[in-house]
């Protein structure tokens, strides 16, 4: 046996913290590998558990041919990820809703609650 010390990380601590919980539930691991124009790639490994009352803790491992990284992600960061990305999506339905009605108004088309039942 050794003599060296083990260290612990702050995601090492929380991972078992939550690991085989019977009230936490766990969706993943996910591959993802992400390929750059120059040809480098990064490899993503995405875990998340979920504890009631607490919600989501994301665990994101990235690994390059140059570097790792292991990040813990609570759940106030998650959430604000999560907010931030339905903003977003309402923000770009918006605008393609509204290119979608100026192009019907071009081509004379009345919006659907402007038409008269019935009428032909």
């Amino acid at each position: 046996m050794s003599n060296e010390t083990i260290i612990r990380t702050d995601y090492d601590r929380i991972l078992a913290s939550l690991d085989g919980l019977p009230d936490v539930a766990t969706a993943g691991p996910s591959t993802v590998r992400s390929v750059n124009f120059i040809g480098t790639s990064q490899t993503f490994i995405i875990t998340t558990y979920r504890m009631p009352d607490k919600g989501d803790t994301v665990f994101l491992e990235m690994i390059s041919s140059e570097d790792k990284l292991r990040l813990a992600i609570p759940p106030k960061v998650v959430d604000a990820i999560v907010r931030q990305r339905d903003q977003l999506t309402t923000k770009v339905r918006r605008r393609i809703g509204k290119a979608n009605a100026a192009a019907r108004k071009a081509r004379g088309e009345q919006p659907g609650f402007m038409k008269r039942k019935g009428a032909k």
